[in-house]
């Protein structure tokens, strides 16, 4: 299980710095924030660039982390002991990933996240952006909100894959997440679908979406 190795820097420290600023103000979570509470928030960060594969996030741990993405796709994804796994959700530029649900809830990780392509986050301990959302109210307002959004946007996904044919599955992927398909290796993609690979590669090709 490849684990993240790349280096972490501050936001100050790094060479692309302003660019990474610029990013972090498009954010979803973090646009409306003002001048002061973004300088507050960098002096927590770290950023990291990662490699497809890497795990930022292992399935049951105490140990969490709040993302932000910059670039790239990160997925989230759970396994059972067995070593089935379930991709719930894909992510990508401007968004963020979390396990604040299970931080709040004194429980183990109930899911991994792990980088679908290359990508760079900015994260800091889920104990710091805590502290920080207790803070500043409005920004935990919406955060929370987002979270609220993410987790029934995840239920509605699996209500999919029992109500929807296979060509349903992906037009609803298209309508929903138009940026993504052609990004996502469609392997992964397929797997997020309950599809074989062959089968989304045959629909593409008949013109089924």
């Amino acid at each position: 299980m490849p684990h993240l190795t790349g280096t972490a820097l501050s936001v100050q420290d790094h060479p692309e710095r302003n660019v990474i600023r610029v990013q972090l103000g498009q954010n979803t979570v973090l646009h409306g924030m003002t001048a002061e509470q973004s300088a507050e928030l960098e002096s927590h960060l770290a950023v990291v660039d990662c490699q497809k594969g890497d795990f930022l996030l292992d399935q049951g741990v105490y140990e969490m982390e709040q993302y932000f993405i910059l670039d790239g796709i990160l997925k989230r994804v759970v396994s059972n002991p067995e070593g089935k796994e379930m991709i719930l959700r894909f992510t990508d530029e401007r968004d963020m990933e979390t396990s604040y649900a299970a931080w709040r809830l004194g429980t183990r990780t109930p899911y991994s996240i792990v980088c679908v392509t290359k990508a760079r986050v900015a994260k800091l301990p889920m104990p710091e952006w805590v502290r920080f959302l207790e803070e500043h109210r409005e920004l935990k307002q919406s955060f929370e909100y987002a979270v609220m959004k993410e987790m029934s946007e995840i239920m509605a996904h699996t209500i999919t894959l029992h109500l929807l044919d296979a060509p349903g599955r992906v037009k609803r992927f298209l309508r929903k997440h138009p940026e993504l398909f052609d990004r996502i290796p469609k392997k992964e993609l397929a797997s997020y679908l309950n599809l074989s690979a062959e089968t989304l590669s045959r629909l593409k090709a008949r013109g089924k979406i």
